[in-house]
């Protein structure tokens, strides 16, 4: 009873983080891990300690899934290069450079063991700067590979993890060949279980007809995916993204209409409550870690921290800069590809930080480990001093660089203007035809006026064409106030009794579906009359 206390009190202390960092607009996992600090130090507070195989199987297969499902398989596929070069080479470049300064900075650490700490903080977390990225409006490339990075790293990282540890603990060397090997197999391993799992996935999905079991299904195969690599000793985090990116792939043609809508609103709950539990549990870990390295002087540990931490930063620039720009020099590859702004580079360099994956690797190593205390302890100050330094100024640093594009002067994306243009017109074309039919036809004329009307609005748009702006805030000004008519109208049908709660459930749904379409097509910005509206409809809301 007392660890379910503790989790509800916590997630209700999450709320309060999440509020507070939107009021101060810095990532939430930023605020989660400090608060989680100051929550370790309240007297009373009784230790949370976090199982690194629980942090693990229970936290990472979701968030990876829900990541990959929602990745733009095309563009994942067009940027496979620098994906992989960062997903691969940055987190070996960076192990290798935090092994070679904890080597230097901690005289007598084995080469092996200083490799698995690399290993560790290698890879960073996108989750971390998930905030930041959905905020702003950013090139489409940079947040693909950022996004594509986090997918792919975290397997990278993990798997030269294990040689490291293996390899520290058997006090041997650490053989290049046997160490790439070992890597491919468990990469290709992973890929092979997840493409499994994800198929036979697909398989129930499409004969299930439930919405509610389609959402369990797809649930259940983020642990599937991931308990079924590990137990066959093959990367569970690879078989976690291939399963989600099939599902990605999936979710329009075997996916319901449901499944899509309900399946959006349950993995955003379970988004926001696995991340912030996982957040202000890394800063809950503080008190435990100082207590273990006690033995080694505040100065002495302050060095080492602030000296890796600088490594690490630096180490991620030292990769990109040249990684993106040296194959482009080769004859012909630039004109394929041209080099990306220096801008986006320092962008992807800056978006550092890390997470999860980090801590829990760290608290997974065996007790017998060589420097263990320490390593967990400049784990935890890696992923502070990156949450902190990396978190609360990218923001600032996309803007200072100009690398946020400018709103688009209509208030929606072109290419998403001429898609709702030809859905338009399809459906245009449909009733049109059916106006023909001598038993159909003038009820399918009733409805040409309001299709016509809605072809012609998105032709304007995607055409950039006349006062857009002015029309489209008319339109939704109209439409919002008639939606919220309407609403008044059905709670007071159904404060007369002359409703049934299920028929307001249903009838309300329909109104905000139809809110929701109306928000997407004519944009999202409330007058002062539209924020009236809402609060009234918060009133009404809480009075029935």
């Amino acid at each position: 009873m007392a660890l379910v206390e503790i989790l509800l009190a916590l997630i209700a202390a999450c709320i309060g983080f999440a509020l507070l960092a939107r009021k101060l607009r810095l990532p939430y996992a930023v605020i989660l891990v400090l608060g989680g600090m100051v929550i370790a130090v309240i007297p009373g507070v009784p230790a949370v300690p976090l199982d690194p195989e629980l942090a693990l199987a229970f936290f990472l297969p979701p968030l990876l899934q829900v990541s990959a499902y929602r990745t733009d398989w095309r563009a994942f596929r067009h940027n496979l290069r620098p994906i992989l070069l960062l997903a691969v080479g940055a987190v070996a470049f960076t192990a290798f450079c935090i092994a070679l300064a904890a080597t230097w900075l901690v005289p007598g650490l084995p080469f092996a063991a200083a490799l698995a700490l690399g290993a560790i903080v290698a890879p960073p977390d996108a989750v971390a700067a998930g905030a930041v990225l959905q905020r702003l409006r950013l090139p489409k490339r940079i947040v693909t590979v950022l996004e594509g990075e986090s997918l792919v790293n975290d397997a990278s990282a993990l798997v030269l993890y294990k040689l490291a540890v293996a390899a520290a603990l058997a006090s041997g060397g650490l053989g290049a060949a046997s160490g790439a090997a070992t890597f491919v197999l468990l990469a290709v391993g992973g890929i092979a279980v997840g493409w499994a799992v994800g198929l036979a996935t697909l398989w129930v999905l499409a004969r299930l007809d439930d919405v509610i079991l389609e959402t369990t299904t797809g649930f259940l195969a983020a642990y599937a995916a991931y308990l079924a690599g590990e137990a066959v000793h093959v990367s569970g985090v690879m078989a976690v993204v291939t399963a989600g990116l099939l599902f990605g792939r999936a979710q329009h043609t075997v996916f319901s209409y449901g499944n899509r809508l309900n399946a959006s609103a349950v993995w955003k709950f379970v988004e926001f409550i696995l991340n912030s539990l996982v957040f202000v549990l890394i800063g809950l870990q503080l008190n435990s870690i100082l207590r273990r390295i006690g033995g080694h002087g505040a100065l002495e540990l302050l060095g080492i921290a602030v000296g890796l931490a600088a490594v690490l930063i630096l180490s991620r620039f030292l990769w990109v800069f040249p990684a993106s720009l040296l194959p482009r020099a080769l004859p012909g590859s630039r004109s394929r590809d041209p080099a990306p702004p220096w801008s986006h580079l320092a962008v992807i360099s800056w978006a550092g930080m890390r997470g999860v994956v980090s801590l829990a690797a760290a608290l997974a190593l065996p007790e017998d480990f060589p420097e263990r205390d320490l390593i967990v302890f400049l784990a935890f100050t890696a992923i502070l001093a990156t949450l902190v330094l990396q978190g609360t100024t990218l923001e600032w640093v996309i803007r200072r660089l100009g690398a946020e594009l400018p709103p688009h002067p209509n208030g929606i994306d072109p290419e998403e203007a001429e898609g709702r243009r030809l859905i338009a017109i399809a459906s245009l074309a449909e009733i049109e035809r059916r106006a023909e039919d001598p038993l159909e036809g003038a009820i399918a004329a009733d409805l040409l006026h309001e299709f016509r009307d809605r072809a012609g609005h998105l032709h304007r748009t995607a055409r950039n064409e006349g006062a857009a702006t002015a029309e489209r805030a008319s339109r939704r000004r109209i439409r919002l106030a008639a939606l919220d008519a309407a609403r008044a109208a059905l709670i007071a049908h159904y404060r007369a009794g002359s409703l049934q709660e299920d028929g307001l459930v249903k009838l309300e749904q329909e109104l905000d579906l139809e809110e929701i379409r109306v928000r997407q097509v004519l944009g999202d910005e409330r007058t002062a009359g539209q924020k009236r509206a809402d609060a009234a409809r918060r009133k009404a809301a809480e009075a029935v």
